[in-house]
């Protein structure tokens, strides 16, 4: 091999992933969103962001203590404002909130100004992802299971108009589910280039 070719051939496997839109994170709580997001920014080299992070950033306060101190719909009038900031910036890969998507503002936004990833979650896994923690303010219910199928229920026919669709199943590491995201994300140029492009 020539000096030209194995320049070629070294600069191919050191060119960068391309971000050409904002990766939005959607799904049930316990999807992952946020930790297969952040282990997706780092696989593509770009910022992470998370919209509950900056909510509580800028309240000063936990999403549980918005809820309880403001109610839901202050909370998603917030979560709308920020998104929409988010989406203005530099390309990034963004995890929004289990609601965040059923707003059909979101959905605009996101759509005119990024692309909706679904981390579809079996109903099972989200449950034992979720059962032990507090810090889900819609879950504190006489019967948080229920309750999040009743959630699961009403709100997959909505994540399901996202861009794309990413399976959750079955359980694999957050490295493999970033790769099977970068896959998907991948069948859309418009969105991704990978590093053989």
């Amino acid at each position: 091999m020539s000096e030209i070719q194995q320049s070629v051939a070294n600069e191919a496997q050191t060119r960068p992933y391309v971000l050409k839109k904002t990766v939005v994170m959607v799904g049930m709580m316990g999807a992952g969103k946020t930790a297969v997001g952040r282990t997706l920014a780092q696989l593509l080299n770009v910022s992470f962001l998370d919209s509950d992070l900056e909510i509580e950033a800028a309240a000063n306060m936990s999403v549980p203590e918005i809820f309880a101190r403001d109610g839901e719909a202050f909370f998603r009038a917030r979560e709308t404002e920020v998104i929409h900031r988010l989406l203005q910036d530099r390309k990034c890969v963004l995890s929004t909130g289990g609601g965040a998507f059923l707003s059909p503002e979101n959905r605009a936004n996101i759509s005119h100004s990024g692309v909706a990833v679904w981390l579809d979650a079996e109903l099972e896994l989200l449950w034992s992802r979720v059962r032990h923690r507090d810090t889900r303010p819609l879950l504190q219910t006489a019967d948080p299971k229920a309750t999040l199928a009743e959630l699961y229920a009403k709100r997959v026919p909505e994540y399901a108009k996202a861009d794309l669709r990413v399976s959750c199943a079955p359980p694999v590491s957050l490295e493999n589910m970033a790769k099977r995201v970068a896959s998907v994300l991948l069948t859309r140029p418009d969105v991704l280039e990978g590093p053989d492009a």
